[in-house]
């Protein structure tokens, strides 16, 4: 350092007296004589550089004293600024990584105008406690999806409490409710890597037919129609593959027990098809087939279902979806040996939903629902239905729905009292609150 500094006044110094001979050189006759004009500058330049050396000498006694003062100084003022910006406090969606935690809670008061001494609507099963509070379903879900830049495993794990978990798993036809009461579903996935990826799921998992599903906040209306209730299963255990050629066009292929068992009921197996098909925003149709052998240890008779769905949103508010369904194949016991001709049950529902703006809608469904030989509901019967349903979001999380319905039947399926009637009209009021670490 003091090699700099003694550079610098010499440097200075000459700089000085280069600019002095100038000037004098410059000035006018009238000034004192050059010689005098010299001797006094260099006696001043003197002066300066006698000021400099002895400031160049207290910069190089202090230099190492002032360094330590210096660079703590630099630190005091680097810290406060470091200090001012706290570390983001940790999230869940950061704790879990790519596990997703999610669920709902959903809460429902149902008046049925009938008043039945049951306090039950008939032929419904996920709102069937009437003229009271009731609880549709509490669910909890933790998954994990493939990833084929990351982890081509992934699982999905669906627990249920309520009403709705009741009718999903109490038809199993062997182990019965309380097996699995709890769990919705349950399978591990993997993508393999054939194309665009083949996705294997391998456990227990929700059909793929309806237009409908068990979970009330991904519907359009808060009760379950006639044709999710009676005319299709609700869950397999098995396997499925699917492979999604493009956005487009989408195939999976099922191989699994049958209809809502884990517990097989007899030897056979089912299989199934459904196919997916997008063209474009605005139109989406899903057609599924399943056959193979349900009834109890009988595995002679296949029972078949064809099940089509269409979506049509022509606008950003407005939306269609017709749903049909075609099942045939069981045979009833009529007793020492003989069985009956093949049963058959056909149903179509049409739906048309409204969306007032981001928080408020409005949706219609209409139901016929012919069980020929009743099968599934336990009368040879023809049903009509018609539904309305006005959805509110609040609080970004909370689902509020107020839904009339009225039920009719050509036979006295329904109860007045203890009353039987053809018909049954009721309103129901649900809430439904949902959570997901994503958000």
């Amino acid at each position: 350092m003091s090699r700099f500094l003694n550079n610098a006044v010499f440097t200075m110094v000459a700089g000085l007296l280069l600019i002095s001979l100038a000037r004098a050189q410059d000035s006018s006759e009238a000034s004192p004589p050059a010689d005098e004009l010299l001797h006094r500058r260099v006696l001043e330049l003197e002066n300066e550089v006698k000021e400099l050396h002895a400031e160049m000498l207290a910069l190089k006694t202090s230099s190492g004293a002032a360094s330590a003062p210096v660079a703590a100084s630099a630190q005091s003022n680097l810290v406060p600024a470091a200090a001012s910006v706290s570390p983001a406090a940790p999230t869940l969606a950061g704790l879990l990584g790519p596990t997703r935690l999610s669920g709902f809670v959903d809460l429902y008061y149902g008046q049925n105008f009938n008043n039945p001494a049951a306090q039950a609507n008939n032929l419904r099963f996920f709102d069937a406690a009437t003229n009271q509070f009731g609880l549709n379903l509490v669910e909890l879900v933790v998954d994990k999806a493939p990833d084929p830049t990351n982890s081509r495993t992934g699982y999905h794990i669906a627990l249920g409490f309520g009403q709705a978990m009741n009718a999903v798993n109490g038809s199993e036809p062997r182990a019965g409710l309380g097996f699995d009461q709890y769990l919705k579903e349950a399978y591990f996935s993997y993508l393999a890597p054939i194309g665009k990826g083949l996705q294997v799921d391998v456990g227990k998992f929700v059909t793929p037919h309806g237009a409908e599903v068990i979970e009330t906040k991904d519907n359009w209306n808060y009760s379950r129609g006639l044709l999710f209730s009676y005319a299709i299963p609700y869950y397999h255990f098995g396997a499925r593959a699917k492979y999604a050629f493009n956005d487009k066009y989408s195939l999976t292929g099922f191989f699994v027990n049958g209809w809502n068992n884990v517990v097989d009921n007899n030897t056979g197996k089912t299989y199934g098809m459904s196919f997916g098909w997008n063209p474009n925003k605005k139109f989406g149709l899903t057609e599924n087939y399943m056959a193979g052998p349900e009834q109890n240890s009988f595995n002679s008779t296949w029972r078949q279902l064809t099940d089509t769905t269409i979506t049509y949103s022509p606008t950003s508010t407005l939306s269609f979806i017709v749903n049909g369904d075609y099942g045939r194949g069981d045979r009833i016991d009529l007793g020492e040996g003989v069985f009956s001709k093949p049963v058959f049950w056909t149903g179509v529902a049409g739906y048309v939903r409204y969306a007032f703006n981001g928080t408020s809608a409005f949706s219609t469904r209409v139901e016929h629902y012919d069980d020929h030989d009743g099968f599934t509901t336990g009368t040879a019967q023809h049903i009509n239905e018609f539904t309305t349903t006005f959805e509110r979001l609040m609080a970004h999380h909370i689902i509020s729905r107020l839904e009339f319905r009225r039920d009719m039947s050509n036979k006295d399926s329904f109860l007045k009292g203890n009353t039987p009637v053809g018909g049954q009209n009721t309103m129901t009021a649900g809430l439904v609150y949902t959570f997901d670490t994503r958000e």
